[in-house]
């Protein structure tokens, strides 16, 4: 790690050398003897703490410090004064200045101003890594998957990350709701501001108004002082509201309002505080239909929906399994501290045929008891769930074998056999379809859904299509 620096700022040469003989052995010194000479030293060399004296000749050091924070924000500024100033170094500080030091100064006070100065320069730095840190581990190019639903969801989230407007995520619990909210925000002008995440369904409904906007003090019983709400603590930054549809509609009004004024009031308050906000809500519920049944405020909706994200299942990108797993078996073993277990190609094939109702998070969790249970360095058919060891290869030698030699994409293929397994379950319930998904282990949405995907007819034709399929 490199020294830490010191910008000495003082017209006074007298100063700069007593200040140089205390801190040469430690820290990287750099003079300046007007705010103007200061300023270009800063632009140069970005020093951890300036040391700014208040009165000097020409632009004096109130002015010198507004313009070193546009400069150069995480640089700790310790301001020198004469004693009968320290008023106006005690508006500096609350104004920009980290600290101050009245003159004659004391050399161990002056010390532990300067140590202290420096540890908050470190944990700015510190700071800023780790922020650049998950924005790299949030970024699109991070999310796995290369299929055709995944390509154009990476479309979306780049277009979307660059303006302000409300997202609305949809999809199955475990497809990536929040990985995708967090790379909205990570990709976004916000990238150094709060992302706040709130489960709406794991709060309580005597809990969900006074945690979004805080309340005042003495609001309640045992409100024994003010509490700042997630609205106020994602200031600047993004709200990630998951599982927005278990609200309940008094909520969803407040809500509403908090959107569209970009204000709110504390529960047991008066004044209405204003905030800069972006909301991204996810919901694995149809709110929509939810709304036409009166389960959710249709205002509210069409406000969150102005940009919509459905994410696709895992059943619907199985081209992007093998990815996955490669991935997760990495990433499991360097969170457990062991080699990453080996796969064969027909331990590949069963997760890639099986139906993942659990999506994404249920691949990632299988793995991780894969990688921690698994005797030995390899992966067998054996140590897969009994559910999984039971699924059915794809039917016909002919598939497999054009899948393998690379005449057929194994999307296509995959499709292909799951539409001849929902033709089968459907000509044996009689072309019902919720007895049809009670047989195939899934809901009847999902199998209407998969039905439109695979243009499968819902009456008479189904017929035609299970007689060619048999023929």
């Amino acid at each position: 790690m490199s020294q830490p620096s010191l910008l000495v700022v003082d017209d006074e040469i007298g100063v700069r050398e007593s200040i140089r003989l205390i801190f040469n052995k430690s820290l990287r010194l750099h003079e300046a003897r007007s705010g103007e000479e200061a300023l270009q030293k800063v632009k140069e060399e970005m020093p951890d703490v300036i040391l700014l004296d208040i009165m000097m000749p020409g632009s004096d050091g109130l002015e010198t410090l507004r313009k070193i924070k546009e400069i150069h924000p995480d640089g700790q500024v310790v301001m020198l004064t004469a004693l009968n100033t320290a008023r106006t170094a005690f508006t500096a500080k609350e104004t920009g200045a980290f600290d101050y030091v009245t003159k004659p100064f004391d050399v161990d006070e002056l010390r532990l101003r300067i140590e202290r100065a420096l540890e908050k320069a470190q944990l700015a730095r510190e700071l800023e890594r780790l922020q650049e840190e998950v924005g790299r581990r949030y970024g699109i190019e991070n999310i796995i998957g290369n299929s055709k639903p995944m390509m154009e969801i990476y479309k979306t989230v780049s277009l979307v990350a660059k303006r302000k407007s409300t997202v609305l995520i949809t999809g199955e619990s475990g497809t990536g709701k929040e990985l995708i909210a967090r790379a909205i925000h990570y990709n976004s002008d916000r990238r150094n501001k709060a992302f706040v995440v709130v489960n709406c369904a794991a709060l309580p409904d005597s809990l969900i108004e006074s945690e979004l906007f805080g309340y005042e003090k003495g609001a309640f019983t045992n409100a024994y002082q003010r509490k700042i709400g997630h609205f106020e603590s994602a200031n600047g930054g993004t709200l990630f509201l998951d599982e927005i549809g278990e609200l309940n509609l008094g909520t969803q009004a407040k809500l509403l309002r908090a959107i569209e004024t970009e204000t709110f009031i504390r529960l047991g308050g008066n004044e209405e505080s204003k905030v800069d906000v972006r909301i991204i809500a996810a919901s694995n519920r149809e709110l929509e239909k939810l709304s036409r049944d009166g389960g959710f405020r249709a205002d509210l909706f069409y406000r969150l929906n102005v940009v919509s994200l459905c994410l696709p299942t895992l059943r619907e990108r199985r081209d992007d399994i093998a990815l996955l797993v490669d991935h997760f078996l990495k990433l499991k073993a360097r969170e457990n501290g062991v080699a990453p277990k080996k796969m064969s190609a027909d331990v590949v094939d069963r997760l890639v045929s099986y139906s993942w109702p659990g999506n994404v998070r249920e691949l990632e969790n299988l793995i991780e008891r894969l990688t921690i249970l698994t005797a030995g360095d390899a992966v067998a058919l054996g140590d897969l769930p009994i559910e999984m060891r039971s699924v059915q290869p794809v039917p016909g030698g002919s598939l497999k074998d054009e899948v393998l030699e690379g005449s057929r994409p194994l999307g296509e293929a995959v499709d292909e056999f799951e539409r001849a397994i929902i033709l089968k379950a459907l000509k044996k319930t009689g072309f019902n379809q919720t007895k049809a998904a009670a047989l195939l282990g899934t809901s009847r949405r999902v199998l209407r859904y998969r039905m439109e995907k695979l243009q499968i007819a819902e009456s008479g034709a189904v017929e035609e299509d299970c007689a060619k399929l048999s023929s």
